[in-house]
C-alpha cells in the first residue's frame, strides 16, 4: 500500500518536470527500483495508469529496470548474487556480506 504515495509523487515530479521545460506531456519515466529498496515494481506499474490520469503523465510509458541484490565477498572483493540459503562467493568460496546494491530507488530519466 506505500507504493501509491511513492507513485505519485513520481507523477508530480515527472509532470513538474515537463511544465518547467514547457512540454505539454510526459513520454517516458525511466525508473530503477532496487529487488530490496522496499516497494513492489509491480504494485507502482499499476497504480501508475490509475494516478496518472488527467495529468501530464498520462499515456506515459513507465519504464522499470529492476536491479538485483549483490553480495560482496570478504576474501576476494567479487560481488555475486547469491544463492538461495547461502552466502557462499562463487568466485573464491568465502563469504559475502551485504551491500547498497539492490536497494536503488531513483528516477534516472524523464522524457517528455
Amino acid at each position: 500500500m506505500h507504493e501509491y504515495p511513492v507513485t505519485k509523487q513520481i507523477i508530480e515530479t515527472a509532470s513538474k518536470y515537463a511544465k518547467e521545460n514547457h512540454a505539454g506531456k510526459v513520454r517516458r519515466i525511466n525508473l530503477v527500483v532496487g529487488d530490496y529498496c522496499g516497494y513492489v515494481a509491480s504494485s507502482i506499474e499499476l497504480y501508475f495508469d490509475i494516478i496518472a490520469q488527467g495529468s501530464p503523465c498520462e499515456g506515459a510509458v513507465l519504464n522499470i529496470s529492476r536491479v538485483k541484490p549483490e553480495l560482496k565477498c570478504d576474501a576476494c572483493g567479487e560481488f555475486f548474487v547469491r544463492e538461495p540459503f547461502s552466502f557462499k562467493c562463487p568466485f573464491c568460496g568465502g563469504e559475502g556480506g551485504p551491500t547498497e546494491k539492490g536497494r536503488e530507488f531513483y528516477i534516472k530519466s524523464i522524457e517528455v
